[in-house]
């Protein structure tokens, strides 16, 4: 039974089995990128620049040389360390700011939704983010963090949202009654009721990660040189669109890959976390 059931819910969520098979194989690309990489990614072999996909190189060398194949698989490395990384740390932010504005209200809520967040949110993310590289330098933990910082307003705005709705609920009145505090009720009794939006939130926040990731590293605010990034495999293949199209088009369809498995999944998420959308789709 509960393997039919497994299947039913699989056949009639098509996107969910895409966007869990793209994200498993992006991340045994990242996990095993030593191991199933043919050549170094950052070996430069001048002698066999520009070469076309063929059996030697399979997506074919950039203008230094390097096999783009292997840096496609270092690149999914960067990219996933910095979705998970980037979502973990706003999400926390955004749980513990959200959190403290939504239940406690009043001034508290006040000060931190009414100026602190509307004042992040008065800035566009990606130009805060490349701002704050700027000014601290190209790293994996500079950008990281400047993506965090700019990231984790949409986190806290849901949360804060979720917790006026679930605060005057019965249960969590009957837990104040009987003497629980105010971190027990939250963590126990508020959290497991508003997780389902957060983890959709979550999932489509990876990709945006991914995203901005490509977006700072193609300006040449990501990771620096010779690390395998995506976005700077872009920047470096704009002389070359038309002469050897390859250069762009694998990592181009590598960053697609990657965010359109995490925005399959967010979907998937929301409609089987949804009891009205289950109900619909007879989930």
């Amino acid at each position: 039974m509960a393997r039919a059931t497994i299947g039913y819910r699989l056949k009639h969520q098509p996107l969910a089995v895409i966007g869990v098979s793209l994200l498993v194989l992006f991340a045994a690309m990242a996990l095993l990128a030593s191991a199933a990489a043919p050549y170094d990614p950052a070996a430069i072999d001048l002698s066999h620049r520009l070469l076309s996909p063929g059996h030697g190189h399979w997506f074919g060398t950039d203008e230094l040389g390097r096999d783009i194949f292997s840096r496609i698989l270092y690149g999914a490395r960067i990219s996933l360390i910095v979705a998970v990384s980037v979502v973990a740390i706003s999400l926390s932010l955004g749980m513990l700011i959200g959190g403290l504005a939504g239940y406690y209200g009043g001034w508290v809520d006040t000060a931190l939704n009414i100026f602190l967040m509307n004042a992040f949110l008065a800035l566009p993310g990606i130009l805060l983010a490349i701002a704050f590289v700027a000014f601290l330098g190209p790293g994996l933990f500079n950008l990281v963090l400047a993506l965090s910082i700019s990231g984790w307003v949409g986190y806290a705005r849901l949360v804060r949202a979720q917790v006026l709705a679930v605060r005057e609920r019965e249960f969590v009145e009957a837990a104040r009654a009987l003497g629980a505090g105010d971190v027990r009720i939250f963590t126990r009794h508020i959290v497991p009721n508003i997780v389902q939006p957060i983890l959709v939130q979550a999932a489509i926040g990876m990709a945006g990660a991914v995203l901005a990731e490509a977006t700072l590293s193609f300006l040449g605010l990501g990771i620096p040189a010779p690390a395998p990034s995506w976005g700077s495999m872009l920047n470096d293949a704009r002389s070359h669109l038309f002469d050897s199209p390859h250069l762009v088009v694998f990592p181009a369809l590598a960053v697609m890959g990657c965010v359109l498995s995490f925005n399959f999944i967010g979907d998937a998420l929301r409609d089987y976390l949804d009891p009205r959308t289950r109900m619909a789709v007879g989930l």
